[in-house]
């Protein structure tokens, strides 16, 4: 793995994922997390994941984010009838985000320290991910696709334009 590849990709990712956070404009946000995407791929080609790279490249960069797209024009998104929150509620919310990452940092403590795992010749692979996914992680897998299939039909009826008859 190159280093030089892996600074400018990580750094790609970082600023790409800060400015899907921070744009104001919805459209703008979803362009930078398929720029986001993209780069993720790239780390999945520099650790040899080949599958797991057209996996993100395919599905993510592909159908996820169009999928996002029709749902923000959906719901037709813009200033004028966006509510604007009480100043306690953004409060509240950067509270609650600092104390994930606090509880996420002192989770990850005790690995900092140890030997990297052996991985496996089959890691990466179409049959190792396959032979995982349809067997260990059966249910989780079918559990999001329903959940997928929940959150447009909940859109769908978000976006539904009320009319009394």
């Amino acid at each position: 793995m190159s280093p030089i590849a892996f600074l400018i990709l990580a750094t790609l990712t970082i600023s790409s994922a800060l400015l899907v956070v921070f744009s104001r404009n919805p459209i703008y946000s979803v362009l930078w997390l398929v720029i986001c995407f993209f780069s993720i791929t790239g780390h999945y080609i520099l650790l040899d994941a080949h599958f797991l790279a057209a996996v993100n490249l395919i599905v993510y960069t592909g159908a996820i984010m169009v999928l996002f797209l029709f749902v923000i024009m959906l719901l037709n998104l813009n200033k004028e009838t966006e509510p604007h929150k009480p100043v306690y509620l953004k409060a509240a919310a950067v509270l609650s985000g600092s104390l994930l990452m606090i509880i996420l940092a002192a989770s990850l403590q005790g690995y900092a320290n140890q030997p990297p795992a052996i991985i496996s010749e089959s890691f990466g692979t179409a049959k190792g991910v396959g032979k995982v996914l349809f067997t260990d992680f059966l249910l989780p897998f079918e559990v999001a696709s329903v959940l997928f299939i929940t959150a447009m039909v909940g859109s769908v009826i978000l976006a539904k334009k009320h009319v009394n008859d």
